[in-house]
């Protein structure tokens, strides 16, 4: 490969019988930044002609910039007039050819025709941009390695849009888990509970397709043997994917279901934030890019704020109620914003025993990123301020993350 434009990578190569109107095409194509091939007379060290099948690629990065050169490089010199030289002069045209035979070690390679299916044969994209035969592509690049029929290529265009909604829908758990944990939400909603219950079935779907997807070795082999996927996989995300799938929504959904195993359900489906780290894996193929890292900085702010928010309620909402008195905290910030907005608690005498009312659950969750947010931006308006020792330390907490 040249990594300058001009033809300095074969210059010295040139000689006295080199046809100058090729030098002058090459040196043109590496001045355009074309691809282009030639058939050019070089010499070797010892002063040797040899003809050459020359072939030019120019190679770009990402910005459509080309950085260097890859020219590669046939011997062609047996299909070539027999060239003359001191140590030839007087020999016949059939002595010179039979030199050429005996001295070329590819020779029965390059004398066998062709047949059909190999004349025919397509070259992947990447040869036609590069004009290169198949003999200079790795195989990996040129042609899909053979898998069982039950395989699945890693890299090929379904598992690509797969992963694609696979993570879309890993953001949308992200976002309602902590919701829903926090808030207790029961999902009565049948639509919600539907939606719910779609994405665990793809997640389900997903845990299949990983038992039959190559994956890439410690050596940067394609492994498409179905006992090692298996076992690959179980040693992996088996694990944390069976745990994101279960239906932990419909189960809350029931009304009949212990309080006890309805909150332990729900505090697992925080597993499945854990699938995150695909995530991550994916979106470090970005990093390069200033546009991407600044939306993904963002999303993670956001998402930061989010999860802080529903701990934050999470605090207020268990603290509020003084249970071995059945008392309301008048100094809780929950107290104060129900008064502030004009919907504040009361207790049922007559019927529960319990005290009802408050804001809504809209409300409290805007309040609460909205604390969550100047919090972590050190702003800090003051009008909803941390009041018991559980407040404070998370505040300090929090504080001290939006300071990094």
């Amino acid at each position: 490969s040249c990594s300058n434009r001009t033809c300095f990578c074969i210059f010295f190569m040139y000689g006295e019988l080199t046809d100058k109107k090729t030098i002058e095409k090459v040196r043109q194509t590496f001045d355009n930044y074309e691809s282009n091939c030639f058939e050019i007379l070089l010499y070797k060290k010892n002063r040797t002609p040899v003809w050459f099948y020359m072939q030019i690629a120019p190679i770009r990065n990402e910005h459509e910039k080309v950085v260097l050169f890859l020219c590669t490089f046939k011997d062609i010199t047996l299909f070539k007039q027999p060239i003359e030289d001191d140590s030839t002069k007087g020999w016949t045209k059939f002595a010179r050819l039979t030199r050429a035979l005996t001295n070329s070690r590819s020779v029965l390679q390059q004398l066998t025709p062709m047949n059909k299916a190999e004349v025919v044969h397509k070259h992947s994209r990447l040869a036609e941009v590069l004009q290169l035969g198949s003999d200079i592509l790795p195989q990996y690049k040129q042609e899909a390695p053979k898998t069982p029929p039950h395989i699945i290529l890693h890299y090929c265009a379904f598992k690509t849009t797969w992963d694609w909604v696979i993570l879309i829908l890993t953001f949308y758990t992200a976002i309602m888990v902590p919701y829903n944990v926090s808030f207790k939400t029961k999902q009565n909603n049948i639509a919600w509970l539907v939606l719910d219950s779609v994405v665990d079935v793809i997640f389900l779907v997903d845990i299949v397709l990983n038992f039959h997807t190559t994956f890439v070795g410690p050596g940067g082999e394609v492994i498409s043997d179905p006992k090692l996927i298996r076992m690959n996989y179980l040693k992996t995300w088996f694990v944390i994917d069976l745990l994101s799938c279960l239906p932990y929504d419909i189960i809350n959904a029931f009304e009949n279901v212990d309080e006890g195993i309805s909150s332990l359900f729900s505090s697992l489906k925080v597993v499945r934030l854990l699938r995150l780290g695909r995530v991550a894996r994916k979106l470090d193929h970005y990093l390069e890019y200033g546009a991407a890292v600044l939306v993904l900085l963002v999303c993670v702010f956001g998402l930061v704020a989010h999860w802080l928010a529903c701990i934050w309620y999470s605090i207020g909402d268990y603290e509020v109620i003084d249970e071995v008195t059945n008392t309301i905290k008048t100094d809780s910030w929950l107290y104060q914003l129900a008064l502030s907005i004009g919907a504040p608690y009361r207790y049922n005498t007559s019927g529960s025993g319990q005290w009802e009312g408050g804001p809504s659950k809209d409300s409290l969750y805007i309040s609460s990123l909205y604390f969550t947010m100047t919090s972590l931006t050190t702003i800090g308006f003051g009008n909803i301020a941390p009041t018991t020792d559980g407040e404070k330390i998370f505040s300090v907490a929090m504080m001290m993350v939006g300071c990094k």
